[in-house]
């Protein structure tokens, strides 16, 4: 499967931009999840990559194929792309069964395609299944019901799934009646020799005209395939609807109507028509977002299992960030048409490049308190915190604080003389939604109205200290004194708020203890893995520990 190269995408609707100059890689075989709070423009990506949105500017290139290209005039429709699409909505025609949703995407397709004999092909496959009549005989077996009767439907499904055949294939294979064999093997071999002379026969007669069948039973000439202009064979369509029934766990449904099946269910039957068509790349925008949390868990796990099967590229949007977190091997995380971070997931988690990746990832939300203080010549930052406690932060990594804010300000004055000469150009107009720095938010008992509040202007001094809730603890000899200000208890764990003077932090405490509210509890901050941000930029400095 291929990858996908975006370079410089921009979509704007006048001075609006949707989304604002993104440049990604999406590596082959990669699961990446397009992540971001609604309205920040990950399904207008999703959905310039698939063709069903025109970039304003850019190009996107699916694996060595130019797809869209804004300087050369370059737009490949979506029907000619080859992704699939997975809907929020699961759009199944409700007077189809499962089997013709599934199978409608199939035989509308009319293009180039080898040549393909169907014939050789089930007798092939007929042949491989009765290479062990006792095989047969076990698996038809297990489809007798307690009045003794053979349930066919049952028994083709079986035989399908087994053998990996269509269901003509399997229709057939019934009929031979090795089943009912007193003995099978013996029966079976009988059969074989037949099936067998069958197809070198098909292949004698293909080779008299100087070509042969290949292992895919292509006919080819040369070592090549002869190609032409045809619709899908009903074999051909069978195949791929029972594979891709097979691999989401749904062929004994195919005669159900969609109004029969549970929403689960309905998500597996809109899955496995995305993949019949063998698209290069599937794309799904917030499928699971219709389904109770039990089942949605569920799907996740079917959703990796997919993956890993089919082996494609999956691109996948959500706002929900521990779908992403456990789902993606690389997480793309957007806010206002701009890309924030693009890591893997538990880099994003424990290296947030900023304040909103900080606090959009994670849950509980991550503790955000407010430093003022100074950097030491070994790297480390005095701070004041909670209004007078005294605390060190110690980088896990050198740091030269002087140098990183150098870079800081000469990556914004790049920006700025970017977006400068963008604006000079000809037709090129300003962001009516301007990108500003994250204003995050400190917990406190009392909370201001921010509407009202006077905005303070951050110097040098100004630092933000980001701890996740796992690092903080609750110990004896804990250096912060704070009062359990609310208690929530899940049986493996606890989420408590704790209150130290006026602000609140959230930890969550492994165990099933109880805890009271309004008792005492010493609090340490504990591991390296404490962030400081620069407050002026909202960027990530570093991380380390915190020493009280």
């Amino acid at each position: 499967m291929p990858g996908i190269k975006l370079e410089n995408i921009t979509k704007r609707w006048g001075k609006f931009f949707g989304v604002d100059n993104i440049s990604l890689d999406i590596p082959d075989n990669s699961f990446v999840t397009l992540l971001g709070p609604s309205g920040c423009g990950k399904t207008t990506l999703l959905r310039m990559i698939a063709g069903l949105e025109t970039p304003t500017e850019g190009r996107i290139t699916i694996g060595d194929r130019v797809v869209f290209d804004s300087n050369a005039g370059i737009n490949v429709p979506a029907n000619k792309r080859k992704v699939g699409f997975l809907f929020q909505n699961y759009a199944l025609w409700p007077n189809m069964t499962v089997y013709e949703n599934i199978s409608f995407g199939l035989k509308n397709i009319n293009e180039e395609l080898p040549v393909l004999d169907d014939e050789a092909k089930q007798t092939a496959d007929i042949a491989r299944a009765l290479a062990n009549g006792k095989r047969i005989k076990e698996i038809v077996g297990e489809c007798y019901g307690k009045n003794g009767k053979l349930d066919e439907k049952k028994a083709q499904v079986k035989l399908i799934d087994n053998y990996n055949i269509s269901v003509f294939s399997a229709k057939e294979l019934l009929g031979l009646g090795i089943h009912t064999a007193a003995d099978p093997a013996a029966a079976a071999k009988t059969k074989l020799t037949a099936y067998e002379e069958k197809l070198s026969s098909i292949k004698a007669r293909y080779q008299a005209e100087g070509k042969e069948l290949n292992d895919r039973f292509e006919v080819t000439k040369g070592g090549k395939p002869v190609i032409e202009k045809r619709k899908l064979s009903k074999e051909e369509i069978d195949s791929k609807v029972r594979a891709c029934a097979r691999i989401v766990k749904i062929g004994m449904f195919m005669d159900r109507y969609p109004a029969e099946l549970s929403g689960g269910q309905q998500q597996r039957v809109a899955i496995a028509r995305t993949l019949a068509p063998e698209p290069q790349v599937l794309f799904m925008d917030e499928p699971l977002s219709n389904l109770d949390a039990k089942l949605r868990l569920e799907m996740r796990y079917e959703l990796q299992r997919l993956h890993v099967e089919t082996g494609s590229t999956f691109v996948y949007v959500t706002h929900d960030q521990m779908e992403a977190m456990t789902l993606a091997t690389r997480i793309c995380l957007i806010n206002n048409g701009v890309l924030q971070q693009y890591d893997a997931p538990l880099t994003v988690y424990s290296r947030p490049g900023n304040l909103f990746v900080a606090d959009f990832v994670g849950n509980p939300s991550i503790n955000f308190v407010e430093g003022k203080g100074t950097a030491q010549s070994d790297g480390s930052v005095s701070l004041d915190i909670f209004d007078g406690v005294k605390a060190r932060f110690v980088p896990t990594e050198p740091l030269n604080m002087a140098e990183w804010k150098k870079r800081r300000n000469d990556e914004a004055d790049k920006k700025a003389a970017e977006t400068a000469q963008r604006l000079s150009q000809k037709g090129a107009v300003e962001k009516a939604n301007k990108d500003e720095v994250f204003k995050y938010h400190v917990q406190k008992v009392t909370e201001e109205d921010e509407s009202v509040a006077d905005e303070v202007i951050p110097t040098e001094e100004d630092y933000v200290i980001g701890i996740r809730p796992e690092a903080v603890k609750l110990e004896a000899n804990g250096k912060l004194s704070s009062t359990i200000y609310g208690a929530m208890p899940t049986g493996m764990e606890s989420t408590l708020k704790l209150r130290i003077g006026e602000y609140l932090i959230t930890g969550v405490v492994f165990g099933n203890d109880t805890y009271a509210i309004g008792s005492d509890a010493k609090v340490s901050i504990s591991g390296n893995d404490i962030l400081l941000f620069d407050r002026i930029s909202g960027k990530l400095i570093c991380a380390g520990s915190l020493e009280l």
